[in-house]
């Protein structure tokens, strides 16, 4: 006989061997216990937190008798009575489980409606399970509306579905919604040890720590990956095995890549990234597992407490913690999870994987050109750019996909000369800095851009240990205390040194991005209706049938 799948023989038969969902299982118990029961319950999730499993625990709980045939509704069903046991074995007449994207259209709900009027041929209730009910069309929710606002006493329906958001506020508002959590890891691992332990499968903590993660937050996810894990080792789950099998990257290449990092060793991330693509490894969970990485090292340098001894890196992420700076690490954090999805865009997964540790090491704050020995190269935030034509907005410079540091690039000649409105910024922190054009080179998005572009500077006051910058803005409103955080995060990563920002409310004199592109604009329109106005063929329309060009309707393209 062929052995079920750790999934099935390890779903839950009662709500005491539930795992993770403690806030629905205590409701619902209280609800059984104090026979306040309510009609229509929906359960949400991700796939593989317990929502089939709870539904049929509460079919159960609501037929149980006991063992001697009398027993009553109960949230500790006994598991031996006819009920409990043919529920388990997926035959009892009075559950219906449904699938609603195979059975999706008005008239199987209709047809399901029908036999709800009937009593239940052999328990205490007809329960009815719509499986992914997001699934059902318009005319299908529509149907059910009355019977699920009112339906006969002796039926229940349970609900279930992945996107809550689309369910009509109509039936959302007849149901007891319970949303169920993702599983932790840790709580994941701890349930597969006990697993393992009653199977009987030796296995290493380290390894069932990376089936958890791969499961992404779901127990029967977790359980599939361990019966292939159990297969693929043919012994001992380990952790190599597990690696291995998911294609997942060991805990030494990440602390090689960080290393030749700090090292400033560009041939080691690159032998390091072909020597992954022999393995055939993951490389877009390569940068997630960096990533996560940095992410405990950038925590142990604002709270060291936060490293945990029982981790095997523990000991490294202190060591690192001390090599990089805080801003090094916040930056390689950026680089990473940027990188992830553009690796689609490269010619090929190890490239792109490639160019992302390049891109660290080139975007490293105080770094040198590799390969030029001697002389060190100018800063990264210092490279001048050519400013946009009179007659042309400035279009925004592509950033590399971390936000905190400008891409070199090989500027083009401009075809005339920069106009003395959109000059050159100077990006040195040793003087005071051409504020106008340096607003327009911050890779920042959003309302921060908005009050880049409408600030002027005041005072620049640069000192070894950073710069404070005066700047005053006409419109305050703009000025929330994370907008200015982020502008002051572009400016640190724009200069390498930290810049704090002093944002006071006032009028400008000189002329702030934004007012520059508007008068830009402006002189575009002119131009425009002068053209439009100057067309033989607008002339003519207007002298033979008496036609205007509406005011204000000519747009520049």
């Amino acid at each position: 006989m062929t052995a079920l799948a750790l999934a099935r023989s390890w779903r839950p038969k009662t709500f005491s061997q539930l795992v993770g969902q403690d806030h629905v299982v205590k409701a619902l118990t209280h609800a059984l216990d104090q026979g306040r029961l309510h009609h229509a319950w929906l359960f949400t999730g991700t796939r593989g937190v317990g929502k089939t499993t709870i539904a049929r625990i509460m079919a159960k709980a609501l037929n149980c008798t006991g063992e001697d045939g009398q027993g009553r509704m109960t949230s500790e069903p006994c598991g031996k009575c006819p009920a409990c046991l043919e529920i388990d074995a997926g035959r009892f007449v009075d559950y219906i489980e449904m699938d609603a994207a195979s059975n999706r259209g008005v008239d199987d709900i209709a047809a399901l409606l029908e036999k709800a009027a009937y009593a239940p041929s052999n328990a205490r209730y007809k329960v009815y399970m719509i499986d992914e009910v997001h699934m059902l069309t318009n005319h299908a929710f529509n149907a059910m509306l009355k019977t699920l606002e009112e339906p006969p006493e002796h039926v229940k329906f349970i609900l279930a579905t992945t996107d809550p958001q689309k369910i009509p506020v109509t039936i959302l508002s007849r149901c007891l919604q319970f949303n169920l959590k993702q599983m932790p890891v840790p709580l994941i691992v701890e349930h597969l040890e006990k697993v393992l332990a009653a199977e009987k499968v030796d296995c290493e903590t380290n390894a069932l720590r990376v089936l958890a993660k791969a499961a992404q937050g779901s127990m029967r996810d977790a359980l599939s990956l361990t019966d292939q894990a159990i297969a693929y080792a043919a012994g001992k789950v380990s952790e190599e095995a597990v690696r291995g099998m998911l294609g997942t990257l060991d805990d030494a290449y990440l602390i090689r890549i960080l290393d030749a990092l700090i090292a400033k060793d560009g041939a080691t991330l690159l032998a390091i990234s072909n020597e992954m693509g022999e393995r055939s490894m993951s490389f877009s969970l390569a940068l997630a597992d960096l990533s996560s990485l940095i992410q405990k090292i950038a925590a142990a340098q604002i709270v060291p407490e936060s490293v945990l001894e029982d981790w095997p890196e523990a000991t490294e992420i202190r060591r690192l913690a001390g090599a990089l700076t805080k801003e090094e690490a916040q930056l390689f954090y950026q680089i990473s999870i940027t990188s992830r999805p553009d690796l689609s865009l490269a010619p090929d997964e190890q490239t792109g994987f490639a160019m992302t540790l390049l891109r660290m090491l080139a975007f490293r704050p105080g770094n040198e050109t590799p390969g030029r020995a001697g002389n060190s190269a100018p800063p990264i935030a210092s490279a001048p750019r050519p400013a946009a034509p009179a007659n042309q907005t400035a279009a925004p410079v592509r950033s590399a996909p971390a936000a905190s540091a400008p891409a070199p690039m090989a500027a083009k000649p401009a075809a005339s000369a920069p106009p003395a409105s959109v000059p050159v910024a100077t990006a040195s922190a040793a003087s005071r800095p051409d504020w106008h054009a340096l607003m327009r080179q911050l890779p920042v998005k959003g309302l921060v851009q908005q009050l880049a572009f409408q600030t002027e500077l005041q005072d620049w006051e640069d000192s070894p240990a950073g710069v404070r910058a005066t700047v005053v803005t006409p419109m305050p409103q703009l000025a929330s205390e994370a907008s200015v955080g982020r502008l002051a995060d572009a400016l640190t990563a724009h200069f390498g040194k930290p810049v704090k920002v002093v944002m006071e409310k006032g009028e400008v004199e000189g002329k702030t991005v934004a007012k520059v592109d508007a008068q830009i604009h402006q002189e575009k329109r002119q131009n425009a209706e002068q053209m439009i106005a100057q067309d033989p063929f607008i002339q003519q329309l207007e002298k033979e049938f008496g036609a205007k060009v509406v005011g204000g309707s000519v747009k520049p393209l």
